[in-house]
This record gives structure tokens, C-alpha cells and sequence, in this order.
């Protein structure tokens, strides 16, 4: 169910499926309510899965939302109007800073957190080269045809373009990648889009004092193979959230943890993780 709504903080675009435990899940970068690779592994029969489009992604205009603290507002505006008064809440890669700053600064709303692949930090500087290429080849002006462009090449060469975002993700080499695998690549993609979301993205920072802040239950699971957000990013998450857990994993798509076969054990914990009432933390 896609839909469109007014809150007190502004308009924000969200899709729900099933019924039961609300988990609200925040996207990373380039993604939006429309993606479902994330939601893999989850009993709509038991969980409400909230999907909103983070600010500047989607149908959900960034206005002068343009900082994680912003969005961690206007996710937990959704929430009232959804009549939520808890949740589980999911970070998944550059979604990661809002899910921390929503546990830290709404610890009555957060009942667990869980990090996926998650920056936890300040991801690039000014300096950085992929920072300056994401300004220019994602911005507002730009983005679309970037995307028309990429999105082309997936249709023309499925296979060689799913070997070279495999690049981008994972430090493995020298793998097969099946069929299936492009299949669940090119679905991710076709919903993809950057908008005026990746660029703002790029400059969030967090405070070194609101991580330490979080309370609630947290689980935290990375690639020892990501090439897109760094393992010390999870390290920070564990040593600075005290009821946490970190769960590493030695899966071929690296960044990817919901991808291909090797996502059978990330989705296990996950939902152990979510179920449990007696959980042990460092």
C-alpha cells in the first residue's frame, strides 16, 4: 500500500505491508519506499513493515529537511500518524544515521534497533573522491540521467552490469554470480533513484555524543567484505551502544547482506534478534 500523508513535520511518502509487530525500515542511499530486497526473510503474517522514503527520496519532498535529525522527526511524525507508539527500527546503510538518531533522541518510541551494513559516522569528507564524484554524478540536475543511463545498461548487459556493482560492494573475488542473483539485482535497481536524497545524504554528520545515548536493545550486522561502508563503522556502533550485539559475516555480496543465499543467516539472526525477549549483550 503506497501512500502519501501530511504530518506535523511536513508530507512523507511510505508503503506498509502485512500485519502484526511494526518495524519501520530506513533505506539507504538511492532507494526509497518501493524497494523490497530489505524486507527478504519476514513473516508479513506476524510484522507490519513500514517503508517510508527518507527526505529528498521518493515522493517525500527534503524541503528544508536536509539532516538525519530532520528525517528521525519526520519518521516518528509517521509514526503518530500511523498511531504507533513503539517499534523495531532498521538502518540499513546510509539510513543508518537517522535509525541511530531516532533510538537516541525517542528512546519511549524505539523498542530495539537493529543496524544492516550501516554507516554509524560521518561516511566521506569534501576531500574524498567518491565524495566529489557523488556530488556531481548524483545530483538534483544530473541524477536522472544517470540513473536512465545505468538503468539502460542493466536491461542491455544484465550480467555485466551486476558483475560490475558486485565490484562496488564486496571485496570477494573471483565468484559466480547466478541467476537469480541478477534477477534480485535488476529488481533492486529498477526502483532506484537518487533525487535530492544521496546528495544530502553525503553530508550528514552525527554528534560523538548521540550514539553513546542509545538504550534499547541493538544488533548490528556487517560483511567483513563490505566495499561500500567500512567494518569499522559497526566496530564504532558496538563499542559506543552498550546493549549491543555484532554479528559479522563472510558472505560473498559484501555490502549486500540481504542478497543471494549466503542471506539466509543475516535474516535468521535478524529475526531471532526481533522475536527474542531474553537477549545477552556484551
Amino acid at each position: 500500500m503506497n501512500c502519501i500523508v501530511e504530518t506535523i513535520a511536513g508530507k512523507i511518502e511510505y508503503n506498509v505491508y502485512g500485519n502484526g509487530k511494526p518495524i519501520v525500515f530506513l533505506h539507504g542511499g538511492h532507494s526509497n519506499s518501493q524497494e523490497k530486497l530489505f524486507l527478504k526473510g519476514y513473516n508479513k503474517n506476524c510484522f507490519k513493515l513500514i517503508v517510508p522514503s527518507r527526505p529528498g527520496y521518493g515522493k517525500t519532498p527534503i524541503s528544508n529537511k536536509t539532516t538525519h535529525k530532520d528525517a528521525a522527526q519526520l519518521i516518528i511524525a509517521l509514526l503518530d500518524v500511523l498511531q504507533i507508539k513503539k517499534c523495531v527500527v532498521v538502518g540499513i546503510s546510509a539510513g543508518g544515521l537517522t535509525a541511530i538518531q531516532m533510538a537516541a533522541t525517542y528512546p519511549n518510541r524505539v523498542e530495539k534497533l537493529l543496524l544492516i551494513s550501516a554507516i554509524t559516522q560521518k561516511w566521506l569528507s569534501p576531500e574524498d573522491t567518491l565524495y566529489k564524484m557523488g556530488k556531481i554524478v548524483f545530483s538534483p540536475m544530473v541524477e536522472r540521467f544517470t540513473w536512465s543511463v545505468y538503468r539502460l545498461l542493466f536491461s542491455l548487459l544484465p550480467k555485466t552490469m551486476t558483475k560490475v556493482l558486485f565490484k562496488q560492494v564486496s571485496s570477494i573475488t573471483n565468484t559466480t554470480i547466478t541467476e537469480n542473483e541478477i534477477c534480485e539485482v535488476k529488481k533492486m535497481v529498477s526502483v532506484q533513484r537518487s533525487k535530492k536524497g544521496f546528495v544530502a545524504d553525503l553530508d550528514h554528520d552525527i554528534s560523538n555524543d548521540a550514539i553513546t545515548k542509545i538504550k534499547c536493545p541493538t544488533l548490528i550486522l556487517h560483511s567483513k567484505n563490505d566495499k561500500s561502508v567500512a567494518i569499522a563503522m559497526a566496530h564504532h556502533a558496538n563499542t559506543n551502544i552498550n546493549n549491543s550485539i555484532l554479528k559479522v559475516y563472510n558472505n560473498k555480496w559484501g555490502h549486500l547482506l540481504w542478497l543471494g543465499k549466503d542471506s539466509e543467516a543475516p535474516i535468521a539472526d535478524a529475526n531471532s534478534f526481533i522475536n527474542s525477549e531474553n537477549i545477552r549483550y556484551k
